[in-house]
């Protein structure tokens, strides 16, 4: 369930870059869930932190005041 929620969260920020939507959003992101459930707990880990990090970043530069890399 967490790679399918995964791939759609990786298929939405694909389709909001590329501006057009569609379908290649959805299928990128069907094949990134794929390759995360066959790369096993260690592949799930590592998207999980990407996806965190990705998030932590965008929050900390929505802050005032901090510096921006």
């Amino acid at each position: 369930m967490l790679g399918k929620l995964l791939g759609a969260f990786i298929g939405s920020k694909i389709d909001k870059r590329d501006g057009q939507g569609g379908v290649k959003g959805a299928v990128i992101g069907a094949v990134a869930a794929g390759a995360i459930r066959r790369a096993g707990p260690l592949g799930l880990l590592l998207g999980g932190a990407y996806v965190a990090k990705k998030a932590f970043d965008k929050r900390k530069a929505g802050r005032p005041g901090t510096p921006r890399a």
